[in-house]
């Protein structure tokens, strides 16, 4: 099987995967008090007019750079994950040196930043022509209401050809009450067996949907202002 082709599928197969992740926990999430979901570089937030929206990218000192997209959910309350992707990684002159999927597989920490309810009436509605789908979908069916904060996982990236190796991917969605030293929207990655730093966000957006307001409405069975979660989140232990 050409190489070429091999890659598509194992993209497609890992799209497929994701989205079961993604369609499959929510439900969960909506008895949950803490849960969350994670889009980055996908669904909606991909403007097809607008290549610095998808993928998400992360650069090194040198150049090189990953690019990421991915989606999926997690739970503060069971400090439990389940998101996946894809990604790519580049030296600087843009040639593809590996590309693969990704699977969380540890959440480590999460800092809330607020929640920012108007932020969704400023994006595309719609799925874009991102990984995971291109059928219209109103953003709201995800569910949730749009926080901000810095999210920090373990994950582990299974490339097409090689070996398999962990990273930490932090995701920060610079909404609410961001810190100045967080403003910066995207991706930083750090591959954990040579300690590779990718801590320069060069594009993509990156959001997080609080669940826990529009399941409080629908069990009342009546509109009422969104509750906004709490300002912080400190990191797990």
């Amino acid at each position: 099987m050409p190489r070429q082709r091999k890659m598509s599928l194992v993209m497609a197969r890992v799209t497929l995967v994701s989205l079961a992740i993604l369609l499959c926990a929510i439900p969960a999430l909506a008895q949950s008090s803490s849960g969350y979901i994670l889009l980055i570089a996908s669904g909606f937030l991909c403007d097809p007019g607008d290549t610095s929206t998808c993928p998400a990218v992360a650069k090194s000192a040198n150049g090189d750079s990953f690019e990421m997209s991915g989606a999926g959910t997690f739970d503060l309350q069971n400090k439990s994950v389940k998101a996946a992707g894809t990604y790519s990684h580049k030296s600087p002159n843009g040639n593809v040196l590996q590309t693969g999927v990704w699977i969380a597989s540890e959440l480590v920490s999460f800092d809330s930043y607020g929640a920012a309810p108007g932020a969704l009436s400023r994006q595309r509605v719609g799925l874009g022509p991102a990984p995971f789908g291109s059928k219209p979908t109103p953003p709201m069916m995800l569910g949730g209401v749009p926080t901000g904060g810095l999210a920090v996982f373990r994950i582990r990236l299974l490339p097409v050809k090689g070996s398999p190796t962990t990273a930490v991917l932090q995701v920060n969605c610079a909404l609410a009450d961001v810190p100045r030293e967080r403003a910066v929207e995207g991706i930083r990655l750090t591959i954990e067996k040579n300690n590779s730093e990718y801590s320069e966000e060069s594009g993509g957006r990156v959001m997080f949907l609080f669940d826990k307001a529009l399941n409080e409405q629908a069990r009342e069975g009546a509109p009422q202002e969104e509750k906004a979660p709490e300002t912080s989140e400190q990191p797990f232990n």
